[in-house]
């Protein structure tokens, strides 16, 4: 959601408010990070949870865009009676209300998201108002500077925002935002849409596509067998492409954002695969094998000629070891693997992982 909050800024006119969960404490409907556009007619895209908190940022949002300031506001939502008007979560949610008339910041951020490439907006606030408080919400009147870092922390557009970089490089590079509350900074990492290519449909490469499309990926399979790319094989929403592997990892859009498993019916097909993916860009790629298969195909890439420091980024065997057995146990450890490299670096060793034994 976060991507189509950032395109939509970048692409629109006029002011409009963005609301941003900057913080939460105890339960609360949203996570920090989470989004809201507020129109001037009231209407909306996004949500930082409903309830009293989006009824509440909503308010904040009209009356900043009819004075071109921001907010921060904090709710509470620690109701204690069962048939009370007072929300009941327990918790406590800041959310940061921005009037935005200029966009550059996000249309250079939407420039980075759309090639794959994981950034990061610093935004830091000062209180320029006492805060007043009504009903359980607290409002602040502040001032806000924004800054888009890329993600080793360079800033690359915006405000000159003091940051330490080592955080912002951690945060966007996990995908975590981080609120700093001593400097009132807040860390809000965007990550591009990303994207799984799985090469090979047969009952593992059917079981991964299953259990990706719940973790947001855009699912792609794909195998020289028609046959095994029958739609019906696959939940709705996942994609197949069908012919030779060099073909399809040609024709692929390949980007930072791109995570690609090998998981073919033989050898010869993973060597083709994994010699295709080397010669592109990409988050994550691995390959499913023995140890000594996976030996054999990795000392044939070197020989071919191929960059040491990409065979070495290579995940093979694949994996995660959970002492998996069957093709849904063998995603799951895939996916395992692939959800901790989504939350790290990116870059790390695969020997930094403990690895699986398929």
């Amino acid at each position: 959601m976060s991507t189509l909050i950032i395109r939509e800024l970048a692409a629109g006119q006029g002011p409009v408010a963005l609301v941003t969960v900057v913080s939460t404490e105890g339960s609360a409907p949203r996570h920090a990070g989470s989004k809201m556009i507020v129109r001037p007619d009231r209407s909306i895209s996004g949500t930082v949870g409903g309830g009293r908190p989006e009824a509440a940022a909503i308010e904040a949002a009209i009356a900043c865009i009819a004075a071109g300031r921001h907010e921060l506001i904090s709710v509470e939502m620690q109701g204690t009676e069962a048939e009370g008007n007072d929300l009941l979560c327990g918790g406590r949610v800041l959310l940061l209300v921005e009037c935005i008339a200029e966009r550059e910041v996000y249309r250079a951020a939407s420039r980075l998201l759309g090639t794959g490439e994981r950034s990061l907006l610093a935004k830091r606030f000062a209180g320029s108002a006492a805060g007043a408080e009504a009903g359980g919400v607290t409002s602040t009147s502040v001032v806000v500077s924004t800054a888009l870092l890329d993600a080793a922390g360079s800033r690359v557009a915006g405000d000159a925002v003091p940051v330490d970089a080592e955080t912002a490089a951690h945060s966007a590079q996990s995908g975590r935002p981080r609120y700093a509350e001593e400097q009132s900074l807040f860390y809000d990492p965007l990550v591009p849409d990303e994207k799984l290519l799985i090469f090979g449909a047969g009952h593992v490469g059917k079981a991964i596509a299953a259990a990706a499309v719940g973790l947001g990926f855009a699912v792609t399979v794909a195998d020289d067998r028609p046959e095994y790319l029958d739609p019906r094989r696959f939940p709705a929403g996942v994609a197949t492409a069908s012919g030779s592997f060099t073909e399809i990892a040609k024709a692929y859009p390949w980007d930072s954002a791109t995570y690609a498993v090998i998981v073919t019916r033989g050898h010869l097909f993973d060597l083709e695969c994994v010699r295709a993916v080397l010669g592109r860009t990409w988050r994550y790629a691995g390959f499913m094998g023995s140890s000594r298969k996976v030996e054999l195909l990795l000392d044939q890439v070197r020989r071919d000629g191929a960059d040491p420091a990409t065979v070495d980024r290579l995940h093979a065997p694949i994996g995660i070891d959970i002492e998996a057995e069957t093709p849904e146990e063998i995603a799951v450890s895939i996916l395992a693997e692939i959800v901790a490299v989504r939350r790290g670096d990116g870059s790390r060793h695969p020997s930094s992982l403990s690895k699986g034994r398929h």
